[in-house]
């Protein structure tokens, strides 16, 4: 398996929606295993295609404790068909935003549908780190940050640092 370059704040990649899958091939399957390879590493418990430079419309995520072992999901043409409640993720982070955590507004339970990574129709509800997992990958594949979900001020305090951080490499 290929450890992938995750994109970050500020690539315009990350701002793009993402176009559905419309077929899963060998060449899915092996890009499937190298973003959870990625995901791994990195670590983190999500990432979606954006994050690694695909345009189309899929996630892995694993919110597994990593003492209990792997088990990791692929989530295709996935979309959040009701959404209830509200639950504060606190300190949540992102692979492409590195080094910046912030309290989000999620929704507290999700009804999510796709399909798996061999076609299978998915239908399951979602409470939880599970839930507020699922809603920020998504937000990757419509071209949103969890920083977009922040105030404008603690928002353009780390676009400053970014900012300044490029200009300095």
């Amino acid at each position: 398996m290929t450890v992938l370059n995750i994109l970050t704040y500020p690539d315009k990649f990350l701002k793009k929606q993402t176009a559905p899958v419309e077929n899963i091939d060998g060449a899915l399957q092996t890009l499937f295993d190298n973003m959870a390879a990625t995901m791994y590493q990195a670590p983190g418990v999500g990432l979606a295609a954006p994050q690694v430079g695909i345009g189309q419309s899929f996630i892995v995520y694993d919110i597994a404790p990593r003492e209990n072992g792997q088990d990791l999901h692929v989530l295709v043409n996935p979309k959040i068909v009701t959404s209830e409640g509200e639950i504060i993720s606190e300190n949540e982070g992102c692979l492409s935003v590195p080094d910046f955590r912030a309290d989000v507004k999620r929704s507290e339970r999700i009804l999510v549908e796709g399909v798996d990574r061999d076609g299978n129709p998915l239908r399951f509800e979602a409470d939880g780190l599970l839930a507020i997992v699922i809603q920020h990958e998504l937000d990757h594949l419509n071209g949103t940050l969890f920083i977009d979900h922040i105030s404008a001020l603690k928002r353009q305090i780390y676009k400053r640092r970014v900012k300044k951080e490029l200009k300095q490499q």
